[in-house]
């Protein structure tokens, strides 16, 4: 399965190396773009990719507002990609799972998308697990014997 992801930083330069540096994953499907926090936050809601790549200073929402407006049962695995150091304990403290400090090169990158392949998995593995205990459930109770 593809895995759908969404790059959010406002430099266009910074965004076309996320791209040119995705581009030997193979599974990896870019289904968009946005340039400043507002944008993202519309995007995830509206495409709801299974992966963000997401800048922390940009204009109309930083980064980790763009987190904190989004629902947690829809929320995408994160790797920030930021040019500062000091907001990687932050980063951590709303789930990040990777944090990039630019410039990054090729290899860290590849580091940071294996290990969030790993976590949609995991959560996607968890999520059908989910679909089938209903759907067990919804089965057995709608059991009707003739009378």
């Amino acid at each position: 399965m593809k895995i759908n992801t969404l790059i959010v930083d406002d430099e266009p330069l910074a965004r076309d190396r996320v791209k040119r540096f995705l581009r030997d994953e193979h599974d990896i499907k870019i289904v968009g773009e946005c340039g400043n926090g507002k944008e993202a936050v519309a995007a995830i809601r509206e495409q709801r990719p299974d992966l963000v790549f997401l800048d922390i200073q940009m204009p109309e929402k930083n980064g980790f507002e763009v987190v904190k407006a989004l629902d947690e049962r829809h929320m995408p695995a994160v790797i920030f990609v930021t040019a500062y150091d000091q907001y990687a304990l932050q980063a951590f403290d709303v789930h990040a799972l990777d944090y990039l400090l630019k410039p990054f090169n090729r290899d860290r990158l590849h580091r940071a998308v294996s290990h969030a392949r790993n976590q949609i998995e995991t959560k996607r593995i968890g999520n059908l697990d989910e679909r089938l205990s209903s759907l067990i459930k919804d089965l057995k109770s709608e059991r009707k014997y003739l009378e």
